[in-house]
């Protein structure tokens, strides 16, 4: 059986019009490693790699503590409603017909007298 030329020239072909073999092709790298890896830009290389980590944990951390904040702010305002609602029973509580209904079940009843000043002299005391 007879071999396909077609199909082998076009397999051989296509192995170097990827995306990456045709990047490779125009930024020519083989020429910048001909001579062993370039230690002179060792430096610099490694300070982008440190700008470039420390720019990543910045922006976890400020996402953290976003995440924090408006958690606790959740929190305040459940909290700040729990206070408005137990204030508002305690205002209507500390009302004087609200106090004269809860102590008549104990006997006591309100004074129909108004209230008198006790006066002390000075040496009384």
């Amino acid at each position: 059986m007879a071999e396909n030329k077609l199909k082998i020239e076009n397999q051989k072909e296509s192995k170097g019009s990827g995306i990456f073999s045709g990047f490779e092709q125009r930024l020519k790298l083989e020429t910048y490693f001909e001579e062993g890896f370039p230690v002179k830009y060792l430096p610099k290389i490694l300070f982008g790699m440190l700008l470039s980590l420390m720019y990543i944990s910045n922006t976890h951390y400020a996402e953290k503590t976003t995440r924090e904040i408006n958690k606790a702010q959740s929190v305040v305002e459940d909290l700040r409603a729990d206070f408005t609602t137990r204030k508002a029973d305690v205002m209507f509580a500390g009302k004087q017909s609200e106090v004269a209904r809860r102590v008549k079940t104990l006997g006591l009843r309100e004074s129909s007298k108004p209230p008198y000043k006790i006066i002390v002299e000075k040496g009384e005391y």
